[in-house]
């Protein structure tokens, strides 16, 4: 189907007061954006199937990327394995459980993100405009393509047929006119496969689809969604924008333009880091201040390198603990300058520490991020500047990796947490702030499988 429809968006009467028709001519070329044409390209099982390609006794068989240790978390799973229930951020032990005979590969991410690049590198030949959200998955904006390719569709197909040419892999696509739309649509044809969702068709798909389908609404607020009577797109089409504000603050304006077919964010190619953190799952459970303490410092020490390496540094320090049954809390500190040393780092991180104890639980984790990002740039510094306040941050344990994601990174988070996003063990957070209609996700909905 061509997206290239030219239908115009709906504008309220009331917004148009014209003195002639040629004013209503020029108010609707400025009010109605130009339709767009957008493409979610996301890798199936990406992780499990490079190591399927390369190890051809690996093929057809439930493999799981990750730690087969007792307190490992698997990071990818193949098709094979999730027939059985496997998926990405369970645990090993729950995994092998659920598949007898699940077989463990370590992961091996310097070969990812070279094919990560081999397939940024197809992207780059349609379209400049790519905004990467993993190793794996990518928003393109090919309204222009420079292959002129009339259709979207087809732009996609090209795509995806030129990423098995050159790694042997399946890619799954969704086209739309809008990025949430786009990111359902290339979830409704995996794997291997793709869907376009057009302006005519958009709004019926929104309105069947459940709650807890939503890209950025996570297992607790469907939960209380559906205590509200909300379960599918209609039910959150029929309420007004003051009662999803009321009930889900600043994130029911974003689930009130989303249950409409409305996403007005752009494809942005550049990106704002806003946070950078690791974690460490212990061996054993942990129980005293001394003993946890010491298992901060290599996490300071990784967080600072990475913001010595990049000349960046932030405001706000996070500390993340997870308890033996598994409830995660976190503690932050905002200070009126940029952390300026590893040894500040070290003292705010430690003090976070010290205010919880005596710990109610043994420890199974814990982690440290510092947020607020500033950079050595005017505009990076001009934009941490207009972000005050403190971030609370959550974690996703994965294994051999560490991974954080900042929660006012909104939708960035939805992959920040998936153990596929990072090559380094350091998962890092767009600031998403500035994008309209806003979108706020708390820590249980960023820890969903997505």
């Amino acid at each position: 189907m061509n997206l290239d429809i030219g239908a115009p968006y709906a504008v309220p009467r009331d917004t148009l007061l014209p003195d002639s028709d040629e004013d209503v001519l020029q108010t609707q070329h400025q009010c109605l954006p130009r339709q767009r044409k957008i493409i979610h390209v996301d890798m199936d099982a990406f992780y499990a199937s490079v190591e399927q390609r390369d190890n051809p006794d690996l093929r057809g068989k439930p493999v799981a990327v990750g730690g087969s240790r007792e307190r490992g978390v698997v990071a990818a799973a193949s098709y094979e394995a999730r027939k059985f229930g496997v998926r990405s951020a369970m645990p090993s032990v729950t995994a092998r459980r659920q598949c007898p005979d699940l077989i463990f590969v370590k992961p091996r991410f310097e070969v990812y993100k070279a094919v990560s690049q081999q397939i940024r590198e197809i992207f780059a030949e349609h379209t400049p405009i790519i905004e990467p959200l993993s190793l794996d998955e990518a928003y393109l904006d090919v309204t222009e393509n420079l292959q002129n390719i009339p259709l979207a569709r087809d732009v996609a197909l090209a795509i995806r047929a030129k990423i098995k040419e050159v790694t042997g892999l399946n890619a799954s696509a969704g086209i739309s006119y809008n990025k949430f739309l786009a990111k359902l649509a290339s979830d409704h044809r995996k794997p291997n496969g793709q869907y376009v969702i057009t302006p005519e068709t958009g709004p019926a798909f929104v309105e069947a689809l459940p709650v807890g389908k939503f890209h950025g609404i996570g297992p607790a607020t469907s939960a209380k969604m559906n205590s509200l009577g909300l379960h599918t797109g209609r039910d959150m089409r029929s309420q007004t924008l003051e009662f999803m504000q009321a009930n889900f603050g600043k994130a029911g304006a974003y689930y009130y333009w989303i249950s409409r077919g409305v996403d007005n964010r752009e494809v942005r190619a550049n990106r704002i880091r806003k946070s950078v953190g690791a974690e460490n799952t212990f061996s054993s459970d942990l129980t005293e201040f001394d003993a946890v303490a010491a298992e901060l410092q290599p996490l300071i020490d990784k967080v600072w390198r990475h913001c010595e390496d990049k000349g960046s540094r932030g405001r706000t320090v996070t500390l993340k603990v997870k308890f033996n049954d598994f409830e995660i809390i976190t503690r932050s500190r905002s200070v009126p300058v940029a952390v300026a040393s590893r040894g500040d780092l070290e003292r705010l991180s430690i003090a976070l520490l010290q205010n919880e104890m005596p710990l109610p639980k043994p420890v199974r984790l814990s982690g440290v991020s510092l947020s607020s990002l500033q950079g050595d740039d005017k505009r990076n510094r001009n934009l941490a500047s207009r972000f005050e306040g403190s971030v609370s941050s959550g974690f996703q344990e994965t294994g051999g990796a560490r991974f954080l994601g900042d929660e006012n990174g909104a939708l960035g988070l939805l992959r920040i947490f998936r153990t596929r996003f990072c090559d380094t063990g350091i998962a890092f957070v767009p600031d998403l702030r500035d994008r309209k209609p806003p979108a706020v996700l708390d820590r249980h909905d960023a820890e969903r499988e997505a």
